[in-house]
């Protein structure tokens, strides 16, 4: 537990909230309600055992702070319990409610103990890749995955370790688990489009033969497109994506958009994922209540390829 202050406001929650769930107590020493709630929320945190941190607030004491947090939730009263994840305050609860309720709400946010484990995995999978100790970060990203199916990140890394160490086959398979999703990740569809790439590139003509059918007729797209095929499964995604802007310049909407859907692709294998970034402290005299949203790196290839693609489709 920590008491929170316009000093430690930034560090402590919003910064704080980045890592794991943080609850904040606003509270006040002559509320009854408020005595009564605090060795609830204090048990709660010991039960989860670090799977979120309570943080509490003196109304009296910060009331800048305690006032911002009541008007964007339209509050008047104490206590009243804020949760901030990702370094934005995402929801709360008003009154001394019981053990119980506040459980259910903590179990709407909290990561359970399985997720929590998954993430350590992952952290691991990462240090061990970067190390190139491929088959243990392989290890580890698969239990993460065990652990929370649902888990886009987890399955996205997963199938980009298998295809960089050439499991072709077992990226088949994972990816194949949610192939049917109605709503699959963009990421993780990606990795599916660079499957096909690698398979349809092992049943068509040779590159000779394919770039010779092109300089005979320049709107040969199924051409094209096996040349595309072929410069993706090898991971030459720029040459691939040079092709597919060819046939999308001429036929914007080719074979049901399948360039455009195979361009799309292959940005998405080439961007990174999105990262948290780095405190800023804010300007002095000001206080900001939300955190900095997390946002993808750049990279001046993808940029300029996304600019081709929006200057062929409009």
């Amino acid at each position: 537990m920590i008491d929170i202050t316009d000093r430690n406001f930034e560090t402590e929650l919003i910064n704080a909230s980045m890592r794991q769930p943080v609850l904040l107590d606003i509270w006040a020493e002559w509320c009854g309600p408020c005595k009564a709630l605090g060795p609830v929320l204090e048990r709660l945190e010991t039960a989860y055992e670090g799977r979120f941190t309570l943080a509490k607030l003196d109304a009296d004491a910060q009331p800048e702070i305690a006032s911002q947090l009541s008007q964007m939730f339209g509050v008047r009263s104490i206590p009243f319990c804020v949760l901030f994840k990702g370094g934005q305050p995402v929801d709360g609860f008003v009154g001394a409610l019981p053990e119980a309720q506040v459980r259910q709400f903590l179990d709407r946010h909290v990561p359970s103990p399985e997720e929590v484990a998954a993430d350590e995995d992952l952290d691991e999978a990462h240090e061990l890749l970067a190390e190139g100790d491929t088959d243990s970060a392989l290890a580890k990203l698969k239990a993460a995955l065990a652990a929370n199916p649902s888990n886009d990140a987890a399955r996205a890394d997963y199938l980009l370790a298998l295809l960089d160490a050439g499991q072709v086959d077992e990226a088949r398979r994972v990816h194949g688990e949610v192939a049917s999703n109605v709503l699959l990740n963009p990421r993780v569809a990606a990795f599916g489009h660079w499957i096909a790439a690698i398979d349809a590139s092992k049943e068509a003509p040779p590159v000779d033969t394919l770039q010779a059918a092109i300089g005979a007729n320049k709107r040969d797209f199924d051409a094209r497109f096996a040349l595309a095929q072929h410069h993706f499964a090898r991971r030459d995604f720029t040459a691939a994506m040079d092709e597919l802007l060819e046939i999308l310049m001429r036929d914007k909407g080719w074979r049901d958009e399948l360039a455009r859907k195979t361009y799309v692709a292959i940005l998405e294998v080439m961007t990174k994922p999105p990262v948290a970034p780095k405190p800023e402290a804010a300007p002095k005299g000001t206080l900001e209540v939300a955190g900095k949203v997390a946002q993808t790196p750049s990279d001046p290839v993808v940029d300029a390829y996304r600019r081709k693609l929006s200057m062929a489709l409009f």
